[in-house]
């Protein structure tokens, strides 16, 4: 599955969007749609528990605090509106976790985890979306990370930062799209939109660490999956098609400098505090070294 126009137009034929997905995967696995609706209703449940713990547990990063307690105390009036506060908190709660070794889903890496997730089911608890809709936003959004793995990358280590959280905002873009009632043609370019919007940004952890500015940018960047997916519905259209975008997005990541690709070379990691972070943290692991020699 290499393109959002394909897929657009097999939607056409088979009535909906995920049915498209199904339908053209199920021809390239040579396995039976119905086995594979199947796979992605139990990888559902396991974000599912996956939430439910990095919401309930206490975790200890090696840099960052745990903030998800924090957002208790804006949720009755967020200005962002109470479907992204809700993705926000899931994601930052989600990213937390992976930050302390805990159990998550790559959606559709580990960098991004909380993103995709965190609008999905903020989408279903304030939307009150049933459990079937729910699976067929999981569906939209992994058949919109297959075709940006294929046409480009979603590592942050080959293009950047947009690869990994931007294509997690476009993949949930797409998701929250279709979920309320958005077109295949409309999924599509909220996509475009989500990636538009975050064009060459970095991937550049403190210490190499999957923490400082990772955790929080999953935080923020549910309100441009959000908005793209508002955009879309509303009829708004990028005029760039959509694969197009992708391939931009492939074309920047490449010309991005190493510095700014997951080496903890550049960005936020090279800054005065930092780079103190870093030399901290490294004279802990010595002395932890030292302690068991």
């Amino acid at each position: 599955m290499r393109s959002l126009e394909e897929l657009v137009v097999r939607a056409g034929e088979r009535g909906s969007l995920p049915e498209a997905v199904l339908a053209m995967d199920a021809e390239e696995q040579m396995i039976d749609a119905a086995a594979l609706r199947s796979r992605l209703r139990a990888r559902l449940e396991v974000l599912r528990e996956t939430v439910a713990a990095a919401l309930a547990g206490r975790w200890q990063p090696k840099l960052i605090g745990d903030d998800k307690d924090k957002y208790a105390a804006l949720r009755r009036a967020p200005m962002s509106g109470e479907l992204v506060w809700r993705a926000s908190e899931i994601a930052v709660a989600l990213g937390t976790c992976n930050a302390s070794m805990g159990r998550i889903v790559a959606a559709p890496t580990a960098g991004s985890c909380g993103i995709l997730p965190g609008l999905l089911f903020a989408w279903q608890e304030t939307r009150h979306g049933g459990d079937e809709k729910l699976l067929e936003g999981l569906i939209v959004a992994a058949a919109v990370g297959e075709i940006v793995s294929q046409r480009a990358t979603l590592a942050g280590a080959s293009g950047g930062c947009q690869a990994e959280c931007g294509a997690a905002a476009a993949m949930g873009a797409a998701a929250l799209c279709h979920m309320e009632g958005g077109s295949p043609e409309a999924c599509a370019h909220a996509v475009a939109l989500a990636f538009k919007s975050i064009l060459g940004l970095a991937c550049d952890p403190v210490a190499g660490l999957v923490e400082s500015p990772c955790v929080k940018r999953n935080g923020t960047l549910v309100s441009i999956g959000a908005i793209a997916a508002d955009m879309a519905l509303a009829g708004i259209r990028s005029i760039i098609p959509p694969d197009e975008v992708i391939d931009a997005m492939g074309d920047v990541g490449r010309a991005l400098p190493p510095s700014l690709r997951e080496t903890a070379r550049g960005g936020c990691a090279l800054t005065p505090t930092g780079k103190a972070l870093t030399k901290r943290l490294n004279e802990n692991r010595a002395e932890a070294g030292a302690a068991l020699a």
